[in-house]
């Protein structure tokens, strides 16, 4: 089959050597477990227990606060210590819920008890995902049931998984591809009853030649199942990138993907989606990739959501020198944090150690107009420009450019040979428009 891709991106060196070998390992948490209430895309869920309350694992312990919400899980059974405001990756703070592990792991009534997902009505699977909290585990974190529910299930003609992981460095998807496919591939199954006219396809960068193998061997011969080689490039895990590459279609920031008759997924989430439809199992846990060359063993866990990411670099061997840059994501849309004292959400792919800040002291010069970062936007943009409009707070030229139509990839900063921080400042001004927009709207 060809390999398929989209114009424009980069080509950073993937680095996925470091941990691609590393076979999952199940860690569970030695103390306290922290659950974020906004693990996701739209309203932070509302907690629904309080200190002193015992909880279960597969326990709801926050419930949506709305349509695009998401409910929280205990991944443990254990007392709750306390309901506060928590440092997010971020640097913002969030409502959090702190759970004492009792180690006993006395689950709620059902859990693990095996389910036939081809009894179940639509609403009714629906409802399960809801329920499960299921979410965009690649980074987005948009609530699954919503992109699962759509005007028409007969008009999506694609569910899409996304198994590009273009990412530099992290490996997490690719080891599920390789330990858990017939459970991608059953979620795979599921989504597909919602959609009765839909082909499902499994995109996957052709920097995993297993994966690609694995997935194709446990879909031959399905009619409506297919797996397609994407080329390695950043970002072709972008969701309009990936819908541009597997179907010729093209979205905007004014169009939802099921506008182009589509429905893309994550490939952890299909197996999350498993996990609940099949096994009543909500979601509590991921596998988390650990790695960079300041990590002595970078490695792939399978750990509860809400353990504290210092236990994650500890049973990956610690560090082998003091890192000068922690990163919780990838290098090229991750968060650069301070401190490894954070916890691990249900958005959580990689924790990053770097030996060296490779960004450090460079200070940016002026364009040199050289183009490489039209070029190189995914988006068909000028980033130069919107810059420019950025930094004199102009917000309706900004978006007369075209500045919403920004995905925050980072393509232009990485190829700009005048070290300019172009990506950062458009972000910013595209939040300060939407932002404004929704003031608006709120009036």
């Amino acid at each position: 089959m060809p390999v398929k891709t989209f114009r424009g991106g980069v080509h950073p060196r993937d680095c996925k050597q470091l941990s691609e070998n590393a076979a999952t390992v199940r860690l569970e948490a030695k103390g306290e477990l922290t659950f974020l209430t906004n693990q996701h895309i739209g309203a932070p869920a509302k907690p629904v227990v309080k200190p002193g309350d015992r909880v279960l694992l597969g326990q709801m312990i926050a419930e949506a606060g709305g349509f695009v919400s998401a409910p929280v899980h205990s991944s443990v059974s254990g007392t709750v210590k306390s309901v506060s405001l928590k440092m997010t990756q971020s640097g913002d703070e969030a409502m959090a819920i702190t759970v004492e592990n009792d180690s006993e792991y006395e689950a709620v009534e059902g859990f693990g008890e095996p389910r036939d997902y081809s009894e179940l009505t639509k609403d009714e699977i629906r409802a399960i995902i809801r329920d499960a909290g299921i979410v965009g585990m690649g980074g987005a974190g948009f609530p699954t049931a919503v992109k699962a529910t759509v005007r028409d299930d007969s008009k999506i003609d694609y569910v899409i998984c996304n198994g590009a992981e273009c990412e530099p460095y992290i490996t997490c998807d690719y080891r599920l591809m390789l330990e858990k496919p017939d459970d991608a591939v059953t979620g795979m199954k599921i989504l597909l009853r919602l959609f009765e006219n839909a082909a499902g396809v499994f995109g996957i960068e052709n920097n995993k030649p297993a994966g690609i193998a694995v997935l194709s061997e446990k879909v031959a011969g399905s009619e409506r199942m297919s797996v397609q080689p994407l080329k390695k490039k950043y970002p072709q895990g972008g969701e309009r990138m990936l819908i541009s590459a597997i179907t010729g279609r093209k979205i905007n920031s004014k169009m939802l993907p099921a506008d182009a008759g589509c429905v893309v997924v994550n490939y952890s989430t299909l197996i999350a989606i498993c996990d609940a439809v099949t096994r009543r199992i909500p979601l509590v846990r991921r596998v988390v990739t650990v790695t960079g060359d300041a990590v002595k063993d970078p490695s792939n866990f399978d750990v509860p959501i809400g353990i504290n990411a210092a236990e994650l670099i500890e049973a990956a061997g610690g560090f082998n020198c003091e890192p000068e840059k922690l990163i919780f994501g990838g290098p090229m849309m991750g968060a650069a944090v301070y401190t490894e004292d954070l916890p691990i959400t249900k958005t959580s792919s990689c924790i990053l150690a770097l030996k060296r800040d490779e960004t450090k002291g460079l200070e940016p010069t002026e364009c040199i107009r050289c183009g490489k970062c039209l070029y190189a936007c995914p988006e068909h943009l000028m980033p130069i420009e919107l810059k420019n409009t950025a930094d004199r707070r102009d917000y309706k030229a900004f978006e007369a450019a075209h500045g919403l139509e920004c995905i925050g990839c980072g393509c232009c900063t990485y190829v700009c040979p005048a070290r300019r921080r172009l990506s950062q400042t458009i972000t910013m001004a595209k939040r300060y428009v939407l932002a404004e927009k929704k003031k608006g709207a709120a009036k």
